[in-house]
């Protein structure tokens, strides 16, 4: 499993944190095809599949997500179903690329939603090289990322 950490290369300096209402997504079990997306002030888009009902993740909450994502071209680069299980990490502290530390605060446990991520807020101009082959990237540099997230749960 690609390892979703942030590193200081992709992250910019003096960006603030996005302040936000709360996302104005339909009730639990919408239809999706009416919704408007959401984006944070950074510039990271969501759309909601289905609103959880649970609750939210505040910074140091430990949350599980199940996960796919994907380049610009539709590319599938990693997925939790590879290992079987949702990653778990914490909200807030740089354990995962900056945007997704951005948006997990907006989305209440149960949720499911597709985000894109700028380049800046992912892993920048560095890119992520294939460990098998270094001449190779898994994800291009400056490149834009899509993810279909499930917030499992949130402690």
């Amino acid at each position: 499993m690609l390892l979703l950490a942030a590193s200081a290369a992709s992250a910019q300096p003096g960006t603030k944190p996005a302040v936000l209402s709360t996302p104005s997504a339909p009730a639990h079990g919408s239809d999706s095809a009416r919704l408007i997306p959401q984006h944070t002030q950074n510039g990271v888009r969501f759309v909601f599949h289905e609103r959880g009902a649970g609750k939210l993740a505040l910074a140091g909450t430990r949350v599980a997500v199940r996960y796919a994502g994907f380049l610009p071209d539709g590319h599938l680069f990693d997925a939790t179903a590879a290992s079987g299980s949702p990653l778990r990490f914490r909200v807030g502290r740089g354990e995962v690329i900056p945007g997704w530390d951005e948006v997990l605060p907006l989305l209440p446990a149960g949720s499911r939603v597709r985000v894109w991520i700028p380049a800046a807020h992912a892993y920048g101009a560095t890119g992520v090289r294939d460990p098998d082959d270094e001449s190779r990237y898994l994800i291009p540099p400056n490149t834009e990322l899509v993810f279909e997230l499930e917030v499992v749960s949130v402690r």
